[in-house]
C-alpha cells in the first residue's frame, strides 16, 4: 500500500479536498487496502459528498468482508435512504464482527424494532437499563403478547419519562394505556 502518512494531518486540518485526492489516488493503485475505501467514504461524507459514500463502503467490504466499521456505515447509509431491510442486514453483519460495539447493537435494535423483528430487538436491548432499552423491552413484550403490567407500571413510575412512555404505550399494537397514571 502506498504512503498514508499525510492523511492524519489532512484529516486533522479538515482539508477534505486534499484528503479526497490522496485517497482517490491510493484507491486507483495496485490492490488498495479496504481502509483506503472506507476512509474515502468518510472523507466524502465530511466533504459534503454523501451520495458517493455507499460505493466506496461497498468496495471496502468487497475487499475485506470482515470490516465491521464499513458494515456499520453501510447500515447508516441504508437508514438514510429508508432501506430498513438493507440496514438490518448491514447492522447484523457489523454486530457479528463487532459484538461489543454499543452503537452497532443499539442501531441494530432500533431497526429491528421498526421492522418488528422482536427476537433481534430483544437481544439488543436485554442487557441495558437506560430509558430507551426499557421502553423497547416494554414495546417488545406488548407486541409479543407477554404480560406488560409490571413493565408498564415501572415505566410510568418514572415521572420524567412519562412523555416518552405514553408515546411508546400508544405506538404498540397490543399495548394498553391505563386511564389513571397515578399509582
Amino acid at each position: 500500500m502506498k504512503d498514508l502518512s499525510f492523511l492524519p494531518a489532512l484529516l486533522a486540518a479538515k482539508d477534505w479536498p486534499a484528503a479526497e485526492r490522496l485517497l482517490r489516488r491510493l484507491a486507483k493503485g495496485k490492490a488498495p487496502h479496504s481502509a483506503v475505501f472506507y476512509n474515502l467514504a468518510k472523507v466524502l461524507e465530511a466533504g459534503g459528498k454523501p451520495d458517493q459514500k455507499k460505493h466506496w463502503l461497498e468496495r471496502a467490504v468487497a475487499a475485506n468482508p470482515s470490516y465491521g466499521l464499513a458494515w456499520f456505515e453501510l447500515g447508516r447509509v441504508a437508514l438514510e435512504h429508508k432501506a430498513l431491510s438493507d440496514a438490518l442486514a448491514a447492522f447484523v453483519r457489523a454486530s457479528v464482527l463487532m459484538p461489543d460495539d454499543a452503537d452497532t447493537q443499539r442501531n441494530l435494535g432500533r431497526v429491528a424494532l421498526r421492522l418488528g423483528d422482536w427476537d433481534i430487538a430483544t437481544d439488543c436491548f436485554l442487557a441495558h437499563s437506560d430509558q430507551e432499552a426499557r421502553l423497547a423491552r416494554y414495546r417488545i413484550a406488548a407486541e409479543t403478547g407477554s404480560d406488560i403490567t409490571d413493565l408498564r407500571d415501572a415505566l410510568l413510575a418514572e415521572r420524567s419519562w412519562r412523555p416518552e412512555v405514553i408515546k411508546t404505550l400508544t405506538r404498540t399494537a397490543k399495548g394498553s394505556v391505563p386511564l389513571n397514571l397515578e399509582p
